[in-house]
């Protein structure tokens, strides 16, 4: 039985490219958070199939990568093309607090146990063809990938890997995005604040993972550091460059890359 008391879900009669919706009543956020997921066609019977946690930026919601990236079309290319193989993608809202939750606890709610531990029990509750020995994998953008390269990191035992694209990598980098004061987000340990310490932490558990950004992108110097903190201190990781800003056709396109990162993960 559901540890949750409600769970709406959108009719398959009437999706469109596959993408199905729900809303969750959750304890960790004191009411309900949205999730957006693409079921790959012809999945419905498979068993323990992999799962990819997309987390989206300060602004967005579920549906941002979806609306604004195409995700579940270049995932659908790309298992077409045999490139990858078939995968869930589910898509939650940030629990929609302010310009951005950062996926992090605060004002007593918990942002980030509604990500590591209710959307995967959800998805578990909702589909069978999802269940505790799915590789469960988790990426972002910006605030989404503070979040991930954190949340992939601390709760290691539920992800097999972890990405990033334009990531925030301390939390005070989040006050260019938002209005919201940063004291509002500061966490009683530190390590929770940064992605290299949060890494650092969990270094001997810490699961394969990637991150890349463009090379105009507002953050680039902040993932340039980051990279050169975990070479310094010989953490494993796939750090990439390419040419663009801090915007959805950077992520349209670069996504595919840690979809196929994952794959090599299985």
């Amino acid at each position: 039985m559901s540890r949750f008391r409600t769970i709406e879900i959108s009719n398959p009669a009437f999706e469109q490219e596959r993408l199905r919706f729900m809303t969750v009543k959750t304890n960790s956020l004191k009411g309900r958070g949205d999730i957006c997921i693409f079921v790959p066609p012809g999945t419905t019977t498979l068993q323990d199939m992999p799962v990819c946690l997309l987390l989206h930026g300060v602004y967005g919601s579920a549906w941002s990568w979806a609306f604004n990236a195409g995700v579940h079309r270049t995932a659908l290319q790309m298992i077409e093309r045999g490139e990858i193989a078939p995968m869930l993608i589910a898509m939650p809202s940030d629990g929609l607090w302010g310009d951005g939750s950062a996926y992090l606890p605060h004002h007593s709610l918990d942002f980030e146990k509604w990500i590591a531990a209710d959307v995967p029990e959800t998805l578990m509750t909702v589909f069978p063809q999802v269940s505790e020995q799915s590789p469960f994998f988790i990426a972002g953008l910006s605030m989404g990938g503070f979040g991930a390269l954190r949340i992939g990191a601390k709760y290691h035992q539920r992800f097999r890997g972890m990405a990033g694209h334009s990531s925030i990598t301390e939390l005070d980098q989040l006050s260019m995005f938002v209005e919201e004061s940063a004291d509002g987000y500061a966490q009683p340990d530190k390590t929770d604040e940064s992605v290299l310490n949060t890494i650092l932490k969990y270094r001997e558990k810490a699961p394969p993972f990637r991150f890349d950004c463009g090379s105009s992108d507002v953050l680039i110097n902040e993932n340039r550091i980051l990279h050169q903190q975990l070479e310094a201190r010989n953490i494993p990781h796939t750090y990439e460059e390419f040419e663009g800003e801090h915007e959805w056709p950077y992520w349209e396109k670069h996504v595919a890359d840690t979809l196929q990162f994952f794959h090599t993960l299985l």
